[in-house]
């Protein structure tokens, strides 16, 4: 997003919100690494947004949801208003939240889908109140019970999103799903040191052969894909926003040879780590 005609409150570093209201095309090329939690609404505007090396068409009032270490930049983009909260795990996530409105839950960390949710009207007109009564209580100083007042209007506009998520987008919750769901969790903890099935089927007390079929029924691609897909994605996200070696990035994802990674690398992204480096 442009950095031109914005306007910014923040609290002590950890919260802020910003305000976009202008209307210029402008596109950035160079991608950056998420250090933070960010909701963007888009309220009017349109462009194309590139999240984890995926690109996502967007044509106004869309809300979408960043995690920490995810790999943000804007391939196109013309806005006329659009707002971005932003905040840091210490000041929501480690609250005791209901699981559909933690940060790992229906909004956060869902690295395998859309991250686009669409407000309806009457969702758009609860969530400018709760926009504006965000505002106010920035511009106070030194208010009573200040940080407070501000963790629980994010939480009021998380539980309005999540909201919004579940009337408009099929959320299922039968067996299949909540095994794809402990599987996606266990697979996000461990897949710097666990690569086979087996290992996932294990500690989710099935088999492999079992494991597979429920994936099947969720239309899903397969657990190993699923395991290699997050492999590759963060052995993209390290190549380009660290300064490791191909060796040390190996090593860290858990290949103790260094040359079959690069060949799992190339097999998965029709090119070298180095070539894939290089041209982004």
């Amino acid at each position: 997003m442009a950095v031109q005609d914005i306007s910014t409150y923040s609290f002590k570093d950890i919260f802020s919100l910003s305000v976009v209201q202008f209307e210029k095309a402008c596109v950035f090329n160079k991608p950056e690494q998420i250090d933070a939690y960010n909701i963007y609404w888009i309220k009017q505007g349109r462009g194309v947004y590139n999240i984890d090396f995926e690109s996502y068409a967007f044509n106004d009032n869309v809300l979408f949801f960043l995690s920490p270490g995810q790999v943000f930049s804007v391939e196109s983009e013309k806005i006329k208003e659009a707002y971005k909260l932003n905040f840091v795990r210490d000041f929501y996530c480690i609250q005791a939240h209901d699981k559909e409105v933690a940060c790992n839950g229906v909004l956060f960390n869902n690295i395998y889908e859309t991250p686009f949710v669409k407000p309806s009207k009457s969702d758009t007109k609860k969530l400018n109140f709760i926009l504006e009564s965000l505002i106010d209580e920035f511009k106070k100083e030194e208010a009573t019970a200040q940080y407070d007042m501000l963790q629980a209007y994010l939480k009021q506009f998380i539980i309005l999103s999540v909201r919004v998520k579940k009337e408009h987008h099929v959320i299922k919750d039968d067996t299949e799903t909540k095994l794809f769901k402990d599987f996606s969790l266990l697979v996000e903890q461990n897949f710097k040191t666990l690569h086979s099935v087996t290992d996932y089927a294990n500690r989710l007390g099935i088999s492999p052969k079992s494991l597979t079929k429920n994936f099947q029924k969720t239309g899903s691609q397969t657990p190993s894909s699923f395991i290699k897909n997050r492999i590759v994605l963060e052995a993209k996200r390290q190549l380009i926003y660290s300064n490791q070696s191909v060796k040390q990035i190996a090593y860290g994802l858990g290949f103790n040879d260094a040359a079959y990674f690069t060949r799992f690398f190339k097999k998965a992204t029709a090119k070298s780590p180095l070539q894939f480096k290089k041209d982004y």
